[in-house]
C-alpha cells in the first residue's frame, strides 16, 4: 500500500531482526558485495506506449452517475520483449499506487524479468488509472483537478476491469502482425500491495480472460482502522527499542488521558514540536520512522528489503539511536518523572533528539510546523487542494470510500507503539476536507468495506491464483497469511506462499546474477517459475475448454 519515497536493505542472512543491531554493520557489508554494477540487468529501456483505455466499464451502474464526456482514456504502459519469442506467454505487472516507470526496474532485473527469461514471454507493465499520466477524463482533471467527481471512476472494479480489457484489446508496437490477445494467449497478471490485491481479485471476475496471477503482499482485507500494522514490528524489530518506544508511549498517553496540558506542553517542547496543537498531530509525528499505514516522510519497517541497490538503513539507525548507551541525553529522560509518579522515561532524550535531528530538519526552513505543510494537518484548504496529481490524492481517495486502513493505536490490553489517542476519526476527517460533495458522487461517511471485501478477503482462493506474502510484512494481516486468517495447502494450481523471513512483496525484486540472490530469494523465483510453466503447461486444454 502506500511506501515512503526509498526502500531499505535488510539483513541477507537469517534475518534475526532486532535481536542483535549489530548485524547492521554484515548488512553494509553484504550491500557493497551485491551492489555491484556489473549485476544491474543490462538491456534496452523498455517501450512507453499509450493504450485507449474505457473510462466507465459499467455504465449502467447508477454507482458512478453519468456518462463521461471522453468515453476513453490514454493509459500508459511499458512493454520489454529482449526474452520474447513468437508464441511464448505475457506477464503483466500492474503498476498499483504509482507511475508504470516506478516500476521499470521489474521489467529489468525483477520478477517479471525472470519469469519472461525463464519462459520466452513478454513483460509488461500497465499504469494503474488516476497514476502517472493516466488520468480518465483528462481535459477535466487539466482544469479542475482531482475533483470529487472527477474521481468517482477510481475504484478496484473498474481497475482491474481495466485489465481485462487491456489484454483483450491492447496491439503491441512491433508485434502487429501476431495476434497477443486474451484468452488465445497466456497473460500471467502481477502485483504487489494494493496492486496484488487487484491482482487476486482479477482473477476472481475474469478467470475467463486472464489465465493467472501472482498477488504479493496483496491486501484482500479492507479495515476501518488497522491497528495491526504495528504488531509484526513489534515482534520483529530490535526489542530494546521496541519497549523504549512501547513505554514513553504509555506514559504519554497517560498524560492524554488524564488531561494533564502543562506535561504534554513540556513533552511537545522536549522534541521540539511545541508548535504542533493537535496531541494528535504530535503522536503521529514522533511515529514517523516506524512508520504508518499512511503516509510518512522517511524510510521505514516497511521499506525493508533484501535489494540491497534500493535503500538505506534509517530504521535501524533510529533504534540504534534510541537506545545508545553511550548518549548525552539521558538527563532529559527523568524531566517529566514528576507527571508519571516518578517514572524514568527510558531514551525519552534520545528518541527526542532523533526527531529533532532527523524529522523535523525535513520541513521546509520558515514553514510553521504546524502546516499541512511539515507536521500540522487541520488546513482544510490544503487538503481539498485538486490539483494534487502524485498519486497521494488518489490513494487518499481510495482509502476514503473502499478500503480504510488508517493509522490507529493499538487495543486496551496491548502494548502499542502508536499512541491510542489516534484513531480512525482522525484520518477521516481528511476525507470530508479533501473530497467535498461533488455534482454527481460524495464520499461516504466512512470507507464501504464491502467494495473491497466482496472478493472473499481473507479467504480468496481459485485456480492459478498464487498468493505470496511475507513473514515480516506490517501488512500481513491484510493478507491471505494472516495470523487471523486460515491455513490452506500450497499447491501448483494454488500456490500459497510465505517467505518467512520477507517484507512486503519482496519477490518483486531480483538481480541480473540471480545466484548472487539471496537464498529465500531465489527459492520463492525458483517456484514462481515452477508453478508458472505448470500452468503454462495446461494452458492448451483451459483454451479449448472455455470455447
Amino acid at each position: 500500500m502506500r511506501i515512503a519515497p526509498t526502500f531499505v536493505p535488510l539483513s541477507l542472512v537469517g534475518l534475526v531482526l532486532g535481536r542483535d543491531l549489530s548485524q547492521l554493520l554484515l548488512q553494509r557489508k553484504l550491500r557493497s558485495e551485491y551492489s555491484n554494477p556489473l549485476l544491474v540487468r543490462q538491456a534496452a529501456a523498455p517501450s512507453s506506449n499509450t493504450f485507449n483505455q474505457i473510462t466507465n466499464h459499467f455504465p449502467n451502474d447508477e454507482f458512478y452517475g453519468p456518462p463521461p464526456i471522453n468515453q476513453t482514456f490514454l493509459q500508459h504502459y511499458l512493454v520489454n520483449d529482449t526474452f520474447y519469442q513468437p508464441g511464448g506467454p505475457i506477464f503483466l505487472l500492474d503498476s498499483g499506487e504509482t507511475s508504470a516507470r516506478g516500476r521499470n526496474a521489474f521489467l529489468l532485473t525483477g520478477i517479471v524479468a525472470e519469469l519472461a527469461q525463464a519462459t520466452r514471454g513478454m513483460g509488461m507493465i500497465l499504469e494503474h488509472r488516476y497514476y502517472g499520466t493516466s488520468f480518465p477524463e483528462p481535459g477535466l482533471v487539466s482544469s479542475e483537478g482531482l475533483s470529487t467527481d472527477n474521481l468517482r471512476w477510481n475504484t478496484a472494479d473498474q481497475a482491474i476491469a481495466d485489465i481485462a480489457y487491456f489484454a483483450q484489446h491492447v496491439s503491441i508496437p512491433g508485434h502487429e502482425d501476431e495476434d497477443l490477445a486474451a484468452p488465445g494467449r497466456p497473460w500471467i497478471i502481477y502485483g504487489g500491495s494494493l496492486a496484488g490485491a487487484e491482482v487476486a481479485f482479477t482473477m476472481t471476475q475474469y478467470a475467463d480472460v486472464i489465465y493467472g496471477g501472482i498477488s504479493s503482499s496483496g491486501t484482500v482485507q479492507a479495515f476501518k482502522g488497522y491497528p495491526q500494522w504495528y504488531y509484526t514490528i513489534q515482534e520483529n524489530a530490535p526489542q530494546d527499542c521496541v519497549h523504549s518506544v512501547e513505554d514513553i508511549v504509555d506514559k504519554m498517553d497517560f498524560l492524554i488521558n488524564t488531561n494533564n496540558t502543562v506535561a504534554l506542553t513540556e513533552l511537545k517542547e522536549i522534541f521540539g514540536l511545541e508548535a504542533l496543537q493537535d496531541i494528535r498531530d504530535f503522536a503521529l509525528t514522533i511515529a514517523f520512522p516506524i512508520g504508518n499505514p499512511m503516509d510518512y516522510p522517511t524510510s521505514t519497517w516497511q521499506e525493508l528489503n533484501w535489494d540491497p541497490n534500493t535503500g538505506s538503513d534509517d530504521f535501524f539507525l533510529f533504534c540504534d539511536a534510541v537506545t545508545s548507551a553511550n548518549s548525552t541525553f539521558s538527563n532529559v529522560d527523568s524531566q517529566l518523572s514528576k507527571y508519571t509518579g516518578g517514572a524514568t522515561w527510558k531514551n525519552l532524550g534520545n528518541y527526542a533528539n532523533y526527531i529533532k535531528t532527523s524529522i523535523i530538519p525535513l520541513c521546509p526552513a520558515g514553514v510553521d510546523l504546524d502546516s499541512n505543510e511539515c507536521f500540522g494537518t487541520h488546513n482544510a484548504t490544503a487538503w481539498a487542494n485538486p490539483f494534487d496529481l502524485s498519486g497521494n490524492r488518489a490513494y487518499l481517495y481510495q482509502s476514503c470510500s473502499e478500503f480504510g486502513l488508517w493509522s490507529q493505536g493499538a487495543p486496551a490490553g496491548r502494548r502499542t507503539l502508536l499512541s491510542r489517542s489516534i484513531q480512525p476519526e482522525y484520518t477521516e476527517q481528511t476525507c470530508r476536507w479533501s473530497f467535498p460533495d461533488g455534482r454527481f458522487t460524495k464520499v461516504p461517511a466512512s470507507p464501504v468495506l464491502e467494495r473491497w471485501n466482496k472478493f472473499g478477503a481473507l479467504k480468496l482462493q481459485v485456480d492459478r491464483l498464487a498468493q505470496v506474502d511475507g513473514g515480516i510484512d506490517p501488512w500481513q494481516y491484510a493478507c491471505v497469511h494472516s495470523p487471523d486468517g486460515f491455513k490452506r495447502p500450497n499447491t501448483l494450481l494454488r500456490p500459497y506462499y510465505e517467505i518467512k523471513q520477507g517484507g512486503h512483496h519482496w519477490d518483486e525484486n531480483g538481480l541480473l546474477n540471480i545466484s548472487a540472490e539471496p537464498d529465500f530469494i531465489q527459492a520463492i523465483h525458483k517456484y514462481e517459475i515452477q508453478f508458472v510453466k505448470s500452468w503454462l503447461a495446461d494452458f492448451p486444454e483451459w483454451l479449448a475448454a472455455l470455447s
